[in-house]
C-alpha cells in the first residue's frame, strides 16, 4: 500500500495487496478509469475503519492473547505455525512489547519475536500481526521490522497458527529476553530496556485458572480475569452472585467492575497489599465454581440483582 505510483502507460494489471496510496480523486492505478476513492480506495477506505471487534476469536488462548495485550508488561509465548517454518528460522516468538517499539525484530540467529502491543494501522489486529509475522519470516537477520499497513486481503493469525497447538504465556519480571545478552546491548536498547523495566508493574498469571492476571501496585493489589462467556450472560451472573454477597475472593477483596477488550470481558478484583498471586489461587478457584453454577441459573433476575447488576455495568469501561 506504500507503494509509489507507477508511471505506466495503459491499463496495467495490478493486485488489491499492491494498490498504491494516492489521492482520493485521481484515476485509479489499476486503470479502470475511475477515480481512486470509487474504485480500490473503496476497499482500502474499509480495511483501515472496520473494526474486527474480536480479533483473537478462534485462537487457542483467546483470553492469554487479550491479557498480553492489554494488562500483562512484559510476557512471550512461543507461536507454532501451520507451515514448517523457513530455512533459518528456528523459532517465533510473540512478546508483549520490543524495543523502541518495533512490530517484530529478526535476531542475529535467525528467531523471530513479534510484539503485540504495537499500534495498528487497521481495524483487523489479527491481519496486522500476521501481515507483520509474514514479513518477519523474510528479514535480513539482526534487522527489526518496521510499521506497515496490511493488505486488506491478507493472511490473519487464524490462518498462520496452528490451532491444536498450545497457547501458554510465560510472564517475566522485566525485559531481558529482549537480548540474548542484555549486558552488551546498544546504548538504544539498553535504555529502552531500563525505562521498561521501570516501568513495569509485578504480574503474574494464576495457574489454577485461565487468563487470570494477578498484579501488584503500590495501594493495593489486583486480580483482573479474561473470561470467555457472552457479556451479557456473564453480567448476570456476577449479578447474582454479588446481591448474594459471593462475588468477592475473600476478606479484605472486592469485585470492583470490569472491562471490555477486544470482545471480552474482563471482571476487576482490588485486592489488599498484602495478597500475593499464591494467595489468590484457592478463592479464585472457588470463585469460578460459584460462576458456573450462576451462569447455569435461568431465573429471571430479582430486584436486587438487577440493582447489582446495574451497578456493575455502570462501572464497566471498554478498551477496545
Amino acid at each position: 500500500m506504500a507503494k509509489k505510483r507507477p508511471q505506466t502507460k495503459g491499463k496495467s494489471h495490478v493486485s488489491s495487496g499492491e494498490i498504491p496510496v494516492v489521492g482520493a480523486r485521481e484515476p485509479c492505478p489499476c486503470g479502470s478509469g475511475r477515480r481512486y476513492k470509487a474504485c480500490h480506495g473503496r476497499a482500502a477506505a474499509h480495511a483501515v475503519t472496520e473494526l474486527v471487534q474480536r480479533p483473537f476469536e478462534g485462537l487457542a488462548g483467546e483470553g492469554d492473547w487479550i491479557a498480553l495485550r492489554e494488562l500483562v508488561p512484559a510476557a512471550t509465548v512461543r507461536l507454532t505455525l501451520k507451515e514448517s517454518l523457513p530455512d533459518g528460522v528456528p523459532s517465533v516468538t510473540l512478546a508483549t512489547v520490543l524495543p523502541m517499539a518495533w512490530p517484530a525484530l529478526r535476531r542475529d540467529d535467525g528467531s523471530v519475536l513479534i510484539g503485540l502491543q504495537n499500534d495498528t494501522s487497521s481495524g483487523d489486529l489479527s491481519r496486522d500481526l500476521a501481515d507483520t509475522l509474514q514479513r518477519a519470516l523474510t528479514a535480513e537477520p539482526g534487522t527489526p521490522v518496521q510499521a506497515h499497513r496490511a493488505p486488506a486481503d491478507g493472511p490473519r493469525l487464524q490462518d498462520l497458527l496452528d490451532p491444536s497447538a498450545a497457547f501458554e504465556p510465560v510472564v517475566h519480571t522485566g525485559f531481558e529476553f529482549w537480548v540474548p545478552d542484555s549486558e552488551n546491548a546498544s546504548p538504544e536498547v539498553a535504555a529502552s530496556l531500563e525505562r521498561a523495566n521501570a516501568a513495569a508493574i509485578p504480574t503474574v498469571k494464576l495457574s489454577g485458572v485461565d487468563s487470570a492476571y494477578w498484579c501488584e501496585t503500590p495501594d493495593k493489589n489486583h486480580l483482573r480475569w479474561v473470561m470467555p462467556h457472552p457479556e451479557e450472560q456473564l453480567l448476570d451472573a456476577l449479578a447474582r452472585l454479588h446481591a448474594a454477597g459471593t462475588s468477592s475472593l475473600g476478606e479484605g477483596t472486592r469485585l470492583v467492575g470490569s472491562f471490555r477488550a477486544h470482545g471480552l470481558t474482563v471482571p476487576v478484583w482490588d485486592l489488599p497489599t498484602g495478597m500475593s498471586a499464591e494467595d489468590v489461587e484457592k478463592p479464585a478457584a472457588e470463585f469460578a465454581e460459584r460462576l458456573a453454577a450462576a451462569l447455569d441459573s435461568g431465573a429471571p433476575l430479582t430486584v436486587e440483582e438487577r440493582k447489582a447488576r446495574g451497578g456493575l455495568t455502570n462501572r464497566q469501561v471498554t478498551l477496545s
